[in-house]
Protein backbone atom coordinates (compact mmCIF):
# COMPACT_ATOMS: atom_id res chain seq x y z
CA UNK A 1 0.00 0.00 0.00
CA UNK A 2 2.82 2.45 0.14
CA UNK A 3 2.25 4.30 -3.23
CA UNK A 4 -1.30 4.53 -2.07
CA UNK A 5 -0.20 5.76 1.18
CA UNK A 6 2.05 8.64 -0.13
CA UNK A 7 -0.86 10.02 -2.39
CA UNK A 8 -2.75 10.50 1.41
CA UNK A 9 0.88 11.51 2.52
CA UNK A 10 0.35 14.26 0.16
CA UNK A 11 -2.49 15.38 0.69
CA UNK A 12 -2.35 15.63 3.99
CA UNK A 13 0.67 17.77 3.34
CA UNK A 14 -1.57 20.15 1.26
CA UNK A 15 -3.84 20.38 4.46
CA UNK A 16 -0.65 22.32 6.32
CA UNK A 17 -0.44 25.26 3.09
CA UNK A 18 -2.23 28.06 4.85
CA UNK A 19 -1.99 32.30 4.46
CA UNK A 20 -3.12 32.02 7.73
CA UNK A 21 0.12 33.50 10.06
CA UNK A 22 1.11 30.95 12.40
CA UNK A 23 -0.83 28.19 11.06
CA UNK A 24 0.87 26.31 8.49
CA UNK A 25 3.89 25.86 11.03
CA UNK A 26 0.98 24.29 13.17
CA UNK A 27 -0.21 22.05 11.39
CA UNK A 28 2.91 21.28 9.92
CA UNK A 29 3.84 20.43 14.14
CA UNK A 30 1.01 17.74 14.23
CA UNK A 31 0.51 16.06 11.34
CA UNK A 32 4.08 15.39 10.73
CA UNK A 33 4.28 13.04 13.63
CA UNK A 34 5.53 9.25 13.40
CA UNK A 35 1.63 8.01 13.17
CA UNK A 36 1.06 4.46 12.12
CA UNK A 37 -1.51 5.30 9.40
CA UNK A 38 -3.64 2.17 10.53
CA UNK A 39 -6.59 3.94 9.76
CA UNK A 40 -5.97 5.43 6.13
CA UNK A 41 -4.41 1.88 5.40
CA UNK A 42 -7.25 -0.14 6.56
CA UNK A 43 -9.47 2.73 4.55
CA UNK A 44 -7.39 1.85 1.49
CA UNK A 45 -7.54 -2.21 1.58
CA UNK A 46 -11.39 -1.76 2.22
CA UNK A 47 -11.38 0.10 -0.81
CA UNK A 48 -10.09 -2.93 -2.91
CA UNK A 49 -12.75 -5.11 -2.24
CA UNK A 50 -15.13 -3.15 -5.47
CA UNK A 51 -14.34 -0.94 -7.87
CA UNK A 52 -11.12 0.41 -7.24
CA UNK A 53 -11.36 4.33 -6.67
CA UNK A 54 -8.34 5.72 -6.00
CA UNK A 55 -9.07 9.27 -6.85
CA UNK A 56 -12.04 8.55 -4.07
CA UNK A 57 -9.86 6.55 -1.58
CA UNK A 58 -7.08 9.06 -1.03
CA UNK A 59 -9.42 11.86 -0.07
CA UNK A 60 -11.13 9.20 2.13
CA UNK A 61 -8.49 8.16 4.03
CA UNK A 62 -6.61 11.69 4.51
CA UNK A 63 -9.95 12.57 6.16
CA UNK A 64 -9.82 9.85 8.63
CA UNK A 65 -6.22 10.76 9.63
CA UNK A 66 -7.21 14.22 9.69
CA UNK A 67 -10.01 13.40 11.99
CA UNK A 68 -7.88 11.46 14.32
CA UNK A 69 -5.23 13.56 14.17
CA UNK A 70 -7.72 16.25 15.53
CA UNK A 71 -8.89 14.38 18.27
CA UNK A 72 -5.93 13.72 19.49
CA UNK A 73 -5.04 17.87 19.39
CA UNK A 74 -8.41 17.99 21.40
CA UNK A 75 -7.57 15.18 23.59
CA UNK A 76 -4.04 17.06 24.73
CA UNK A 77 -5.84 20.36 25.43
CA UNK A 78 -8.37 18.49 27.48
CA UNK A 79 -6.00 16.13 29.27
CA UNK A 80 -3.26 19.38 29.94
CA UNK A 81 -1.06 16.85 28.31
CA UNK A 82 2.62 18.07 27.42
CA UNK A 83 4.15 15.66 24.71
CA UNK A 84 2.68 12.71 22.91
CA UNK A 85 5.28 10.35 21.70
CA UNK A 86 7.79 12.04 23.01
CA UNK A 87 6.92 15.33 21.17
CA UNK A 88 5.19 18.68 22.49
CA UNK A 89 1.43 18.96 21.97
CA UNK A 90 0.28 21.71 20.21
CA UNK A 91 -1.41 23.43 23.17
CA UNK A 92 2.50 22.98 25.04
CA UNK A 93 3.66 24.64 21.93
CA UNK A 94 1.56 26.90 21.37
CA UNK A 95 -1.34 27.50 23.81
CA UNK A 96 -4.89 25.96 24.80
CA UNK A 97 -6.85 28.55 23.06
CA UNK A 98 -4.95 28.27 19.74
CA UNK A 99 -4.80 24.45 19.65
CA UNK A 100 -8.72 23.78 20.35
CA UNK A 101 -9.31 26.01 17.50
CA UNK A 102 -6.31 24.46 15.20
CA UNK A 103 -8.53 20.85 15.76
CA UNK A 104 -11.50 22.57 14.82
CA UNK A 105 -9.78 24.06 11.77
CA UNK A 106 -8.74 20.04 11.12
CA UNK A 107 -12.12 18.81 11.70
CA UNK A 108 -13.56 21.38 8.95
CA UNK A 109 -11.08 20.12 6.75
CA UNK A 110 -11.08 16.86 7.32
CA UNK A 111 -15.30 17.43 6.20
CA UNK A 112 -14.47 18.63 3.21
CA UNK A 113 -12.12 15.66 2.27
CA UNK A 114 -14.59 13.63 2.80
CA UNK A 115 -17.34 15.28 0.67
CA UNK A 116 -14.54 14.50 -2.23
CA UNK A 117 -15.92 10.75 -2.28
CA UNK A 118 -19.19 11.82 -3.96
CA UNK A 119 -21.24 10.11 -1.69
CA UNK A 120 -23.69 11.48 0.49
CA UNK A 121 -23.60 7.81 2.23
CA UNK A 122 -20.81 8.24 2.80
CA UNK A 123 -20.75 11.74 4.46
CA UNK A 124 -23.57 10.43 6.67
CA UNK A 125 -21.40 8.05 8.21
CA UNK A 126 -18.67 10.03 8.69
CA UNK A 127 -20.72 12.90 10.67
CA UNK A 128 -22.84 9.37 13.00
CA UNK A 129 -18.92 8.60 13.91
CA UNK A 130 -18.38 12.14 14.30
CA UNK A 131 -20.77 12.41 16.90
CA UNK A 132 -20.08 9.03 18.02
CA UNK A 133 -16.57 10.16 19.16
CA UNK A 134 -17.76 13.17 20.96
CA UNK A 135 -19.79 11.69 22.96
CA UNK A 136 -17.09 8.79 24.30
CA UNK A 137 -14.75 11.88 24.98
CA UNK A 138 -17.96 13.38 26.69
CA UNK A 139 -18.41 10.22 28.48
CA UNK A 140 -14.91 9.94 30.05
CA UNK A 141 -14.87 13.66 30.47
CA UNK A 142 -18.36 13.07 32.83
CA UNK A 143 -16.81 10.05 34.35
CA UNK A 144 -13.58 11.10 35.27
CA UNK A 145 -12.73 10.15 39.09
CA UNK A 146 -16.10 8.05 39.56
CA UNK A 147 -15.04 4.74 40.37
CA UNK A 148 -18.22 2.80 40.48
CA UNK A 149 -18.22 1.98 36.84
CA UNK A 150 -18.00 -1.34 35.22
CA UNK A 151 -16.58 -2.85 32.05
CA UNK A 152 -19.58 -2.50 30.36
CA UNK A 153 -19.70 0.92 30.77
CA UNK A 154 -15.70 0.90 29.69
CA UNK A 155 -16.77 -1.38 26.54
CA UNK A 156 -19.49 1.55 25.50
CA UNK A 157 -17.25 4.20 25.92
CA UNK A 158 -13.95 3.03 23.87
CA UNK A 159 -16.83 1.75 20.83
CA UNK A 160 -17.68 5.53 20.78
CA UNK A 161 -14.17 7.11 21.11
CA UNK A 162 -12.37 4.95 18.62
CA UNK A 163 -13.61 1.85 17.19
CA UNK A 164 -16.24 4.06 16.13
CA UNK A 165 -13.42 5.47 13.31
CA UNK A 166 -11.75 2.16 12.36
CA UNK A 167 -15.30 1.16 11.76
CA UNK A 168 -15.76 3.58 9.29
CA UNK A 169 -12.20 3.30 7.55
CA UNK A 170 -13.40 -0.11 6.52
CA UNK A 171 -17.13 0.46 6.02
CA UNK A 172 -16.03 3.94 4.39
CA UNK A 173 -13.61 2.51 2.35
CA UNK A 174 -15.99 -0.68 0.82
CA UNK A 175 -18.98 1.99 -0.16
CA UNK A 176 -16.44 3.97 -2.28
CA UNK A 177 -15.49 0.88 -3.78
CA UNK A 178 -19.38 -0.40 -4.43
CA UNK A 179 -18.91 -3.34 -2.33
CA UNK A 180 -22.04 -5.56 -1.73
CA UNK A 181 -24.42 -4.83 1.26
CA UNK A 182 -22.45 -8.45 2.94
CA UNK A 183 -19.19 -7.06 2.49
CA UNK A 184 -19.56 -3.41 3.73
CA UNK A 185 -21.24 -5.02 6.53
CA UNK A 186 -18.61 -7.74 7.40
CA UNK A 187 -15.73 -5.18 6.86
CA UNK A 188 -17.57 -2.26 8.81
CA UNK A 189 -17.89 -5.40 12.14
CA UNK A 190 -14.00 -6.11 11.60
CA UNK A 191 -12.97 -1.77 11.88
CA UNK A 192 -15.40 -1.86 15.15
CA UNK A 193 -13.68 -5.34 16.43
CA UNK A 194 -9.67 -3.89 15.68
CA UNK A 195 -11.06 -0.67 17.21
CA UNK A 196 -11.43 -2.36 20.12
CA UNK A 197 -8.71 -4.28 20.41
CA UNK A 198 -6.48 -1.70 19.58
CA UNK A 199 -7.80 0.94 22.40
CA UNK A 200 -7.28 -2.36 25.26
CA UNK A 201 -4.13 -2.62 24.01
CA UNK A 202 -3.25 1.27 24.42
CA UNK A 203 -4.78 0.54 27.48
CA UNK A 204 -2.72 -2.00 28.58
CA UNK A 205 0.73 -0.03 27.13
CA UNK A 206 -0.41 2.61 29.72
CA UNK A 207 0.20 0.37 33.04
CA UNK A 208 3.18 -2.09 30.72
CA UNK A 209 4.77 0.17 28.54
CA UNK A 210 8.40 1.76 28.45
CA UNK A 211 7.66 5.65 29.34
CA UNK A 212 10.50 6.45 26.94
CA UNK A 213 8.42 4.33 24.04
CA UNK A 214 5.32 5.50 24.63
CA UNK A 215 5.69 9.08 25.16
CA UNK A 216 3.58 9.68 28.46
CA UNK A 217 4.16 8.63 32.30
CA UNK A 218 3.36 5.18 32.68
CA UNK A 219 -0.35 5.36 34.60
CA UNK A 220 -0.84 8.55 32.94
CA UNK A 221 -4.66 7.71 32.34
CA UNK A 222 -5.28 6.75 36.48
CA UNK A 223 -4.00 10.02 37.23
CA UNK A 224 -6.49 11.45 34.74
CA UNK A 225 -9.28 10.00 36.74
CA UNK A 226 -9.61 7.49 33.73
CA UNK A 227 -11.13 3.52 34.04
CA UNK A 228 -9.31 1.66 31.99
CA UNK A 229 -9.69 -2.26 31.05
CA UNK A 230 -6.47 -3.37 34.01
CA UNK A 231 -7.60 -1.22 36.35
CA UNK A 232 -11.53 -2.28 36.43
CA UNK A 233 -10.23 -5.65 36.93
CA UNK A 234 -7.84 -4.84 39.97
CA UNK A 235 -11.16 -3.33 41.52
CA UNK A 236 -13.26 -6.67 40.76
CA UNK A 237 -10.74 -8.09 42.45
CA UNK A 238 -10.71 -5.51 45.28
CA UNK A 239 -14.01 -4.56 45.89
CA UNK A 240 -13.96 -3.46 49.51
CA UNK A 241 -10.31 -1.48 49.42
CA UNK A 242 -8.01 -0.67 46.58
CA UNK A 243 -5.65 2.31 45.67
CA UNK A 244 -7.51 2.86 43.08
CA UNK A 245 -10.29 4.14 44.66
CA UNK A 246 -8.37 5.67 47.07
CA UNK A 247 -6.90 7.86 44.01
CA UNK A 248 -9.89 8.87 43.41
CA UNK A 249 -10.87 10.12 46.28
CA UNK A 250 -7.75 12.11 46.69
CA UNK A 251 -7.35 12.59 43.51
CA UNK A 252 -3.81 12.95 42.25
CA UNK A 253 -2.24 11.18 45.17
CA UNK A 254 0.98 9.39 43.75
CA UNK A 255 1.41 6.90 46.09
CA UNK A 256 -1.65 5.40 45.17
CA UNK A 257 -0.89 5.46 42.07
CA UNK A 258 2.14 4.23 42.15
CA UNK A 259 0.66 1.07 44.59
CA UNK A 260 -1.94 0.42 41.51
CA UNK A 261 -0.11 0.42 39.18
CA UNK A 262 2.42 -2.41 41.07
CA UNK A 263 -0.65 -4.17 42.49
CA UNK A 264 -1.44 -4.42 38.41
CA UNK A 265 1.81 -5.27 36.77
CA UNK A 266 2.74 -8.23 39.65
CA UNK A 267 -0.65 -10.00 38.83
CA UNK A 268 -2.61 -12.02 35.89
CA UNK A 269 -4.56 -8.53 35.28
CA UNK A 270 -2.39 -7.06 32.19
CA UNK A 271 -2.54 -11.32 30.88
CA UNK A 272 -6.33 -11.25 31.01
CA UNK A 273 -6.70 -8.27 29.34
CA UNK A 274 -4.59 -8.95 26.26
CA UNK A 275 -6.83 -12.11 26.68
CA UNK A 276 -10.06 -9.65 26.17
CA UNK A 277 -8.07 -7.93 23.15
CA UNK A 278 -7.43 -11.03 21.26
CA UNK A 279 -10.92 -12.09 21.55
CA UNK A 280 -11.48 -8.89 19.73
CA UNK A 281 -9.06 -9.79 17.27
CA UNK A 282 -10.27 -13.27 16.42
CA UNK A 283 -13.84 -11.54 16.17
CA UNK A 284 -12.35 -9.31 13.85
CA UNK A 285 -10.77 -12.02 11.66
CA UNK A 286 -13.80 -13.79 11.85
CA UNK A 287 -16.06 -11.52 10.24
CA UNK A 288 -13.88 -11.64 7.65
CA UNK A 289 -15.17 -14.98 5.97
CA UNK A 290 -17.31 -13.77 3.50
CA UNK A 291 -14.77 -11.79 1.67
CA UNK A 292 -12.44 -13.37 -0.90
CA UNK A 293 -9.25 -14.71 -0.16
CA UNK A 294 -6.91 -11.76 -1.34
CA UNK A 295 -4.08 -10.06 -0.77
CA UNK A 296 -5.84 -7.29 1.00
CA UNK A 297 -8.13 -9.62 3.23
CA UNK A 298 -4.58 -11.30 4.53
CA UNK A 299 -3.51 -7.82 4.66
CA UNK A 300 -6.29 -6.92 7.18
CA UNK A 301 -5.91 -10.44 9.13
CA UNK A 302 -2.43 -9.06 9.59
CA UNK A 303 -2.78 -5.54 10.77
CA UNK A 304 -5.61 -7.34 12.95
CA UNK A 305 -2.56 -9.61 14.46
CA UNK A 306 -0.27 -6.18 14.64
CA UNK A 307 -2.81 -4.04 17.11
CA UNK A 308 -2.14 -6.96 19.38
CA UNK A 309 1.40 -7.22 18.90
CA UNK A 310 2.68 -3.36 19.20
CA UNK A 311 4.45 -1.76 22.00
CA UNK A 312 3.17 2.18 21.26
Amino acid sequence: MQEELAQVEATLETVTRSDIPGLQGMLQHVLSGEGKRLRPTIALLAGRFGEHRLELLVPLAASIELLHTATLVHDDVIDASDTRRGRLTANARYHNAAAVMLGDYMFAHAAALICRTESIEVVKVFSRTLMAMAAGELTQDMSAYQYGQGTMQYFHRIAGKTASLFATCAEGGAMVAGASKEWIEALRNYGENVGMAFQIVDDILDFEGDEEELGKPTGSDLMQGTLTLPALLLMERNPDDNPVKKLFRNKRRREHLAEAIFMIQNSDILDESYAVARDFRDRAVAVLEPLPGTPERAALVDIADYVIRRRR
